[in-house]
């Protein structure tokens, strides 16, 4: 099995992103694991996953909203999903998202 871990942090605010509901799922859609990041933007608790096909879903319009950012309706991004693959058993993977209202990027961390 591999450990996973997110950071996801307000490119808008230059702050991490505390409070932002996040959902880990297999690939034919059943949830593993649902958790909220914390003040660091990191979101603890995520379980070791098999090799295997996998989405993180973060909700990140709902946590504009609380911060008090006037978004379009519908918001241009609502939820942002980050498909990913775990090649081999016993690493350590990472997937950070950098967001704002408007925009996000993710990538291979470590």
């Amino acid at each position: 099995m591999s450990s996973l871990s997110t950071h996801v942090l307000d490119t808008a605010h230059g702050c991490p992103a505390e409070g932002v509901a996040l959902e880990l799922t297999d690939a034919t859609g059943v949830v593993l694991f649902t958790g909220t990041t914390n003040a660091d933007g990191r979101c603890p608790g995520i379980p070791a996953l098999d090799p295997g096909t996998y989405a993180l879903t973060f909700a990140v319009a709902e946590y504009f909203r609380v911060k008090g950012a006037e978004l379009p309706q519908p918001p241009f991004i609502d939820r942002v999903p980050i498909h990913f693959g775990i090649a081999e058993a016993g690493g350590h993977y990472h997937v950070p998202l950098l967001v704002s209202p408007f925009g996000y990027s993710t990538y291979r961390g470590s």
